[in-house]
């Protein structure tokens, strides 16, 4: 079984500020990592492999550095990495990233065959969930998203999703592509072995642009994207603490009285 994990290396949100000039996200000085989601879509994949065999690639799409991402994740055990990464693809939107992700995996899937691809349910960076959806619109897939458990059954996937109101249990044939919101096992850490043998020799990891894949330039980036962002702002946070005084009685009547006031109750 032929599985590609979709990646993305984000910066680390506990340490994030914003400019407040620009709005931007100040990123100097500020640690990198895998986005938390698509750790957890890794962890999926190599339990597959674990349990059926096959090889994992995973792929991202970004600068230069992303390789660092890349190589944590060969580490963890996947077996090869595909960075896409090209001056074109600067400022894309989720449609114009979706559009590029599906193109390389187009690529893949032309060269080594593909049976599932698996992605994060969104990232920490933008919270728009939207990108595995796309992604699985631009190849024709059929798509099982916000999932938490999954086994394989021959040529199909039983996967369990999480809804507002409970579970949701899905039969969907292979190939597909599963979004992935929790898993029962943690992520697995980087094998200090596999860091070791990656520095010895050179890492399996393969850098593609926009014209390696077929992607046509004027589809990608800020160019190909159908929407832009007009700011960002932190949101401002107003507390307000209310004493009530009194004995008990008195202080549960204007708890009582200011829960009906707001229509709270």
């Amino acid at each position: 079984m032929n599985l590609a994990v979709l990646i993305k290396q984000v910066p680390d949100t506990h340490e994030i500020r914003l400019d407040p000039k620009t709005g931007t996200l100040i990123r100097k000085g500020v640690d990198s990592i895998i986005n938390p989601d698509d750790r957890l879509g890794l962890e999926l994949a190599l339990n597959i492999k674990d349990q059926a065999g096959g090889k994992v690639t995973v792929l991202s799409m970004g600068p230069p550095q992303a390789v660092d991402a890349l190589t944590e994740a060969l580490a963890m055990g996947a077996d090869q990495g595909i960075l896409l990464s090209d001056p074109n693809f600067a400022g894309a939107d989720t449609w114009a990233t979706s559009l590029t992700l599906g193109k390389a995996l187009d690529y893949l899937q032309e060269k080594e065959g593909l049976d599932l691809v698996v992605c994060g349910r969104q990232a920490i960076d933008g919270d728009t969930a939207q990108i595995g959806p796309q992604v699985a619109e631009h190849l024709g897939w059929p798509q099982i998203t916000y999932v938490v458990n999954l086994i394989l059954e021959h040529d199909w996937v039983r996967a369990w999703r999480l809804l507002e109101n409970g579970e949701e249990e899905v039969l969907c044939p292979l190939p597909c592509l599963v979004t992935v919101q929790k898993w029962p096992q943690s992520p697995r850490l980087p094998r200090l072995d596999r860091l070791f043998e990656m520095c010895e020799e050179k890492a399996p990891i393969s850098v593609l642009n926009a014209a390696d894949i077929g992607c046509p330039a004027r589809k990608t980036g800020l160019k190909g994207s159908l929407t832009q962002v007009a700011r960002t702002f932190s949101p401002k946070s107003e507390k307000r603490t209310n004493w009530l005084e009194g004995s008990a009685r008195e202080q549960a009547g204007l708890l009582l009285g200011h829960l009906r006031e707001h229509k709270l109750i």
